[in-house]
Order: C-alpha cells, then structure tokens, then sequence
C-alpha cells in the first residue's frame, strides 16, 4: 500500500527525533512532509513549555484526518483493540452479561459454559470486588471495572460476590477464557413457513451463525426469511458478501469497489447459496449502514427480494487500517463501494465538516424523510434500474426500500423518549427481575409460557413513573401517558424475556410492535 510507507515513516520521526540537532531530514526543499516535520521539530524543542511528543504526534495526524472524509480516523491502541472485538467475534474474559444497577455490577446472566459459569456464579449475583479491591458503591467508571475483569486467556481473577438470600460475601476465583461475541441476535420462526433472522453486524463469526440459523429454520419448516438488518452499523466486507452470496445465482455481482489508487474489484456470487429459492424480505432503517448496505443492494439490484423500511444510512467509503507501531491504526478510505448496478452507496459529504454529517439524522427528521417518502428527491442524474425487471432505483445516498415504513412519532412520545435516554426504563426492570427472577422462573419455565402468560404488573409501570418524577421526567398530559404505555409495556415485557432467557425472545416480543415488521408481514401474506 503506498501510503503506509511514509506515514509510518513520519510517526518514527516524531517518535525517535526529539533533540534539535537531530532536526536535519534529507527531505527535498519544497517537500510538504519536511515543513511538517520542522514545525513539529520546533514545538517540541522550542515552545515555551514542555509537550507530550506522542499526543503532539496524535494530534497532527488526527488533524489531518479530520479534513478528509468522515470516515477516515485514527485510533489509540486502547480504541483498536475495543473497535475490533465485536468484528472479531471473540474477546479474553470472565464470561458474564452484565449491566449496573445503583453502582453495583448485577450479572444478567453467564455466558453458557463460560468461565464464570463453570466456577457457580449465577444470574442476578452481584460482583462487588476484584482482586480485593472494591468496585461497588465507589464511583468506579465502567470502563475501569471492565478493564478489571478482562484480561488475557488463562490468567485469574478473585472476585468477591454477594449473592440475594447469603449472608457473607462469596468468593470466587474464575480462571478468564476466550468468551464469543454473537453478531445473530436473532433467530425464530416469525410465522408459519417464515423464518425471522437479526443480523447487529457483521463480523468474524457471522456467516457461521447465519448458516447455523439457515439451518435450524429449514428444520423448522421455512419457506420464506426475513432478513432484519435495521441499526446495523456494518463491519466486514467479506462477511456481508459471504451472507450475499447465499441468496444469488453463480457470477451475479454482489458489489464491486473502485478508487483514485485501486482499481475496480467485483465481488461475485459463487453459486453455491443455501438460499437461492423463497421470499427474501430485507429490512433496514436510517441506521442500517456499509456492509449491511451491501448486502441489500444486492438483493435489490438482482430484483432477489423486497427492501422494506427507510432509507438507510449511506456509508459506501471503504477504509483500508493502517497499523502503526504502538498498536494504533489508522482507518483510510482508499475507495467507494457501488451496488451491482453501479450505484453509489454513500451519502454526500463536504470534506471536514464531521459535524454536519453527523446531523444528517435531525436533518432527514426535521425535512420529513422518515415520516413521508414524498418528501425524498431524487435527481434523474441519480436513477438506475434493477438489473431483471428494469425497476428505478437510486443512487447518492444510501438504499431506498421498495416499501417505505413511516417512522411512528406518535408511538415513541417524548416522555417515553425521556424514560429511555435517562436510563429508567432499563434500570427499573433490572431491579424488577433481581426482585422477582426466581419467582418468575417458577411460573414460566420456557419462553412460551412466558410469551403467552407473562403481563407487565401494574406495580413496574409505576415504579418507572416514580423514577422518572424522580429525575423530573413527567408526561405533558393524561394523553400523552396513555399513548406511552402500549410501546412501553410491551419494552419492559421485552426486557424482562433478555434477562430471562436471551436476545432472540426479546425480538420475538418486541418485533410484534415494529411497523416495519409488521409491513414485512403483510407483503408476505399479500403475495
């Protein structure tokens, strides 16, 4: 890659050149790189106070950066290694999910088989030290206490744990292990003959557990799949071609990338897909991104299946990391990625403005994008056709479904959007569960007795009421509280079936209340 060389080149300098009499560079008398490097020469020798030579460095290349795209970025080791674990489908650990509730680390439930399990440690107890230092009632950052917990394969861990109905505090000594990260939240039958699977994103380990879902819904007798790809941020190319693949006839093109320093490259279908026949439903909103776009221009450039939802996100800049010495890395876009029938995936951008491009979800809000598909234009510059049935289909930003689903503003009322963002809703039903788990055990021993017979108590709603007042979060009106609580009981009734079972029946209760599952629904009985 030719631009590795010298930037590699130049952190060295920084790095290993800090005395003045080392400032001399055989760099040529008008080269931009020798001004850059007498200016930071300067600083580090000469300004009036002492400099971190390092964040100096830091600095200037994220300066650089940030005049380009949006996408291009640098990153500390610590950033790298928190960037790639979800993408790598794995990370070193005591295997548990957690969350915090009232300053204290409540375990929702141990990883099956993993290292915490194996030891005894159970759902709802509470970590409260490690290695003999307190980590409960202290203020500890979150960040901390997983840097605390983590560590690398083999090492051990004390913990101390108080567990509910125990009077002492339990120790345990829990030998870390490599613990696997699932990018499948879901996988069920949505309705006779459907299968239902959620992709987060797409990483190291995701085509595995996509054929492994193919497979337990073909057991269960599908016919039809719908394809959930909403606020998926993306991840790995090959793995969203991998998943693409399965749905396309041999050498149809998946996607192809071309750039100023790299020429076009096709990625085509093999032929060989598990999933080549049936109804294919995709379903995306405004935060379905990159390789998630891939796969539904894919689909909907070969006229393979439907898109349904909003327009997605528009990110078709290809980046290319760059490793640097320390264990950092840059992230460059080298390059765009265009759908089979040559459209653009990314949105425009002006280079620098980071901010404005952020805002582009307000803006699509405040323009009427996702409440009124008559409110989105395209220029005719921008039409392209599907490549079966010569469908319009544009460029210039992102996929457009070929069934728009509204966003339901009145379904998320603003109190209700309070009660989230403050972390009440959540931190209610963790303590409504640490309450109730072994009673709600009891009385629903499997998900569809659950499903079928669990109702929210009244006494949960109002505890979330009560700690909303609490922190001044209160309903307009008696109108606004009434059109809160049908979305509001059916997310409490969501999270109490994560905590019971896993991630999989919380989208089987949830996703009864999408419009744009309910949308892919009815295509699919209207066919």
């Amino acid at each position: 890659m030719k631009t590795k060389a010298p930037i590699v080149f130049l952190f060295c300098l920084f790095t290993f050149l800090p005395s003045h009499s080392q400032m001399r560079v055989n760099f040529s008398e008008d080269s931009p790189m020798r001004k850059l490097h007498i200016a930071e020469m300067a600083i580090t020798n000469l300004y009036v106070d002492s400099v971190d030579e390092r964040k100096l460095v830091e600095d200037a290349i994220r300066g650089m950066l940030e005049k380009l795209d949006p996408h291009s970025s640098y990153a500390d080791p610590e950033e790298v290694k928190a960037m790639n674990e979800p993408l790598q489908g794995n990370f070193e650990g005591i295997g548990v999910q957690f969350n915090m509730v009232d300053d204290t680390l409540l375990v929702i439930q141990p990883v099956s088989k993993g290292p915490s399990e194996k030891v005894g440690i159970m759902a709802g107890d509470r970590i409260v030290s490690v290695n003999d230092t307190a980590i409960a009632g202290v203020k500890m950052a979150r960040e901390e206490i997983m840097r605390r917990l983590r560590g690398p394969k083999g090492t051990k861990v004390d913990l101390g744990i108080v567990r509910r109905g125990v009077a002492e505090t339990l120790k345990f000594t829990v030998k870390r292990d490599k613990i696997p990260v699932k990018s499948v939240d879901a996988v069920y039958m949505i309705r006779p003959g459907v299968g239902y699977i959620r992709i987060g994103n797409f990483g190291a380990t995701t085509y595995g557990e996509f054929m492994r879902g193919l497979e337990q819904l073909r057991k269960e007798g599908m016919r039809d799949l719908i394809l959930d790809l909403q606020d998926n941020g993306g991840g790995y190319l090959q793995a969203a071609v991998q998943v693409a693949n399965e749905f396309l006839q041999k050498n149809e093109l998946i996607v192809y990338t071309e750039g100023r320093q790299f020429p076009r490259m096709d990625y085509r279908a093999r032929g060989n897909g598990d999933f080549r026949e049936g109804r294919v439903l995709v379903l995306v909103n405004e935060f379905t991104a990159s390789a998630a776009e891939i796969v539904s221009g894919a689909i909907q450039d070969h006229d393979r299946g439907t898109i349904i939802g909003r327009r997605t996100f528009g990110k078709g800049l290809v980046q290319r990391p760059v490793d640097l010495p320390d264990g950092s890395m840059i992230r460059l876009t080298i390059a765009h990625y265009y759908t089979p029938a040559g459209r653009c995936i990314q949105k425009p951008y002006t280079k620098g403005d980071i901010e404005d491009y952020a805002l582009d979800f307000d803006k699509r809000l405040k323009h009427g994008e996702l409440t009124n598909r008559d409110s989105i234009h395209f220029a005719d510059s921008l039409r392209f056709y599907t490549l079966k049935e010569r469908r319009p289909v544009y460029g210039g930003g992102g996929i457009m479904p070929d069934v728009f689903v509204p966003l339901d503003t009145m379904q998320y009322t603003k109190y209700h959007r309070q009660l989230v963002l403050k972390g009440i809703v959540i931190n209610t039903d963790l303590r409504y569960i640490d309450n109730h788990r072994d009673q709600l055990r009891s009385l629903f021993p499997t998900f569809e007795a659950f499903r079928t017979g669990f109702q929210v108590p009244q006494a949960l709603i109002d505890d979330v009421m009560k700690d909303g007042e609490k922190q001044g979060v209160k309903p307009e009106d008696d109108a606004e509280m009434q059109k809160t609580l049908p979305y509001l009981k059916a997310q409490l009734k969501a999270l109490v079936a994560r905590d019971l079972f896993d991630m999989s029946e919380y989208f089987q209760i949830i996703n009864e209340e999408s419009d744009i599952v309910k949308a892919a629904i009815k295509c699919l009985s209207s066919d």
